[in-house]
């Protein structure tokens, strides 16, 4: 079985009528002051910029190559935003302090510019300037892309021409397929034809339970820039941040709408990449053959980190600046990662959000199985569940059954393994003697009750303790140990089930995300294994995964219509999300209070940060350019978020509203109580 690339991926004979930084011989900068306030963002304009100086007949013939004219200077927030846009501009490259742009006529100016210092101004026809576009492209979140080719933009890397478009937020290339065609239970290999690509949707999701596709490896970029050479433009290069999904190895995909990189491109001025990788038993199935050795999924993301590095220049990012980032399962690839030879050297940032580890399942996320144990509990199971067991060519066999029946089989394979290739040891080695990406800067993080949604279905009037713990996979001596401890003890609220949830809940979340990744941390900065550590929790959260329905939002009430956040809640598994990527206020999703806005500014900015310098503080100085006063205040009253030393007294940051702060690692006791201790990974 060779899948082949869909068809409607190649385009031919429509981009030599496409506009690209190359035909217009100066790079494209995408600038829009996002404020992440989506109920008003359509007030804003955004303007493209064209760097190279001509003349005022030769930049609005460039503009009119991208189906512009130059920038208006009418509108409610023009003003506050040129100036804050300038500014920026300015404090990345001193030269600009001064500089004139290209803006539309009046009639009292047959030729206008505008300039930080003067402002609107006439000039002569005949100067040579850099100009500011129009940039008419719709706000539309990343499932509903517009269709007006008006908006199409093209890049040349090494032997792809690559179709893209850009909405008011970004530059967008969607659907790009980073691999060569596959055969099953193989490893990926980087894209290498020569190809047009019109990356205008996005591919087909991986094969998961109800649906997807085997030919799914696809990434996306969002960039705010397009350089016309990128070897002369390195020093304009952006950060990149490449995105791994979760969905517990079996689920998920690249184009939710969660995980639209534009407002992260736009207000962070950083390149977002957001990948696929094959899942389940077609992604991590391992026999003992010697030669299907799994792991598959994983070699998917080096493959495509390869490819990063090989051309995202080309569509403005710095293949020196790359931060790998995941949540879930995707926060346990970025562990993998970290341990994966392979990929040492494609990335240089690293953040872990909600790994697991630990007890039950989560277990399975950070300490990995041998191939042996993996084929005797789940591939030698699954084999013979699909009618191979008896098979001369079991792996013959297995390439030609149905992937939807692959994937349903109860014992499915869905584990990283000891492959000897990619993961060489039986989990992230942090005593400074295993292997580990020893240049990569790290963040580990997890949600105040990470776990609560894992301990199973909410307690009935016959759970116990002991029942509630052993039934979501706590070894016996483990759920004894805490029965009998005082530092579990009973809540006494008036609900004693509500009770028994939150004691489950707590116990739950230490011992599948606390423990673990206060572990790693603590073992990371002990031994100087990476350049610097880092560690979060996040207290405030929006939904999330939520098979406990309801647990997860705050009660609404008549002042605060789509949750009180005031009122008691979880703080849910991926309800960090939203946050992250700027997402809360786009399309449906609404923001219950003011803090959530300035929540999800604020992380967005430290994100960003941390893909710019992998220190996750904003310089003062940019956030004063930006105009991002919310962030300036939020992170004044909480002073700066120190990195993990052997010395740290507050080493876990605590990200919330009204201020963050720095405290001590939590339930250090309750962990030993679990055999889970702070020192377990030194």
């Amino acid at each position: 079985m060779l899948p082949l690339w869909p068809l409607g991926l190649l385009a031919v004979g429509s981009a030599y009528a496409t506009p690209s930084a190359q035909t217009l011989g100066s790079p494209l900068t995408l600038l829009f002051q996002n404020d992440l306030d989506w109920p008003h963002a359509p007030e804003h304009n955004g303007t493209i910029m064209i760097s190279k100086a001509v003349t005022n007949k030769d930049a609005i013939a460039s503009c009119g190559v991208l189906n512009e004219s130059l920038l208006p200077t009418e509108g409610l927030h023009f003003a506050s935003d040129i100036k804050l846009t300038m500014q920026y501009l300015a404090l990345k490259d001193k030269k600009l302090a001064k500089q004139k742009f290209w803006v539309e006529a009046s009639p009292a100016r047959p030729c206008s510019a505008i300039s930080p210092d003067h402002g609107i101004q006439s000039v002569s026809c005949n100067s040579k300037l850099p100009a500011f576009c129009s940039q008419s492209a719709p706000f539309r979140p990343n499932t509903n892309i517009d269709p007006n080719p008006n908006f199409h933009v093209q890049v040349q890397s090494k032997k792809l021409t690559v179709i893209g478009t850009r909405d008011a937020l970004s530059f967008r290339f969607i659907g790009i397929p980073f691999a060569d065609p596959f055969q099953r239970f193989t490893y990926s290999k980087v894209f290498s034809s020569t190809a047009t690509i019109n990356a205008l949707s996005y591919g087909a999701r991986c094969v998961q339970v109800g649906g997807g596709n085997e030919d799914c490896l696809f990434l996306n970029v969002y960039t705010p820039f397009l350089p016309d050479n990128a070897n002369k433009l390195k020093k304009d290069l952006r950060p990149v941040m490449f995105w791994i999904h979760g969905g517990a190895f079996t689920g998920g995909e690249s184009s939710d709408p969660v995980f639209d990189g534009g407002n992260l491109a736009s207000r962070s001025d950083v390149v977002v990449v957001t990948i696929q990788y094959r899942l389940g038993a077609i992604g991590f199935l391992a026999l003992e053959d010697g030669v299907t050795n799994g792991n598959f999924g994983l070699a998917d993301q080096v493959t495509a980190l390869q490819w990063v590095h090989d051309h995202i220049a080309d569509f403005g990012g710095d293949p020196d600046r790359v931060t790998i980032f995941g949540e879930s399962a995707g926060g346990s690839s970025v562990r993998a990662l970290l341990a994966t030879k392979p990929a040492f050297g494609l990335f240089q940032g690293a953040i872990a959000q909600s790994n697991l580890g630990g007890f039950g399942f989560a277990s399975t996320y950070s300490n990995y199985f041998t191939i042996q144990e993996q084929f005797s509990m789940f591939a030698g199971p699954t084999i013979t569940a699909v009618g191979c067991g008896n098979s001369t060519d079991v792996l013959a066999c297995l390439r030609a059954v149905d992937p939807q029946t692959l994937i349903n089989v109860p014992s499915e394979p869905k584990f990283i393994v000891v492959d000897g290739r990619f993961i060489t040891t039986d989990k992230l080695v942090l005593n400074g003697k295993g292997p580990a990406a020893n240049n990569a800067h790290v963040i580990f993080g997890w949600l105040r009750d990470d776990g609560a949604d894992f301990m199973g279905a909410f307690p009935t009037s016959s759970s116990t303790l002991t029942s509630s713990l052993l039934g979501a996979g706590f070894p016996f001596n483990v759920t004894q140990a805490a029965v009998n401890s005082p530092l579990f003890p009973m809540p006494q609220g008036s609900d004693p089930l509500m009770n028994l949830f939150n004691l489950t809940s707590r116990i739950g979340t230490d011992g599948q995300f606390v423990c673990i990744n206060q572990a790693t941390v603590q073992a990371a900065a002990k031994h100087n294994v990476f350049k610097s550590v880092y560690a979060f929790q996040f207290d405030r959260s929006f939904g999330g995964f939520e098979p406990i329905a309801g647990i997860c939002d705050p009660a609404k009430t008549p002042q605060f219509p789509f949750g009180d956040t005031s009122l008691p809640y979880y703080r849910c598994h991926a309800g960090d999300l939203t946050y992250v990527f700027g997402t809360q206020g786009q399309s449906n999703i609404a923001f219950r209070d003011p803090g959530d806005l300035i929540l999800e500014q604020a992380t967005t900015d430290i994100w960003g940060a941390f893909a710019r310098t992998f220190d996750p503080n904003p310089a003062a100085d940019y956030l004063e350019a930006r105009g991002y006063t919310n962030t300036t205040a939020l992170l004044k009253k909480s002073g700066l978020w120190e990195p993990i030393t052997t010395k740290s007294r507050t080493p876990l940051r605590i990200i919330d509203i009204p201020a963050w702060s720095s405290v001590p690692f939590r339930e250090v006791e309750q962990c030993n109580v679990l055999g889970l201790p702070l020192t377990m990974l030194e």
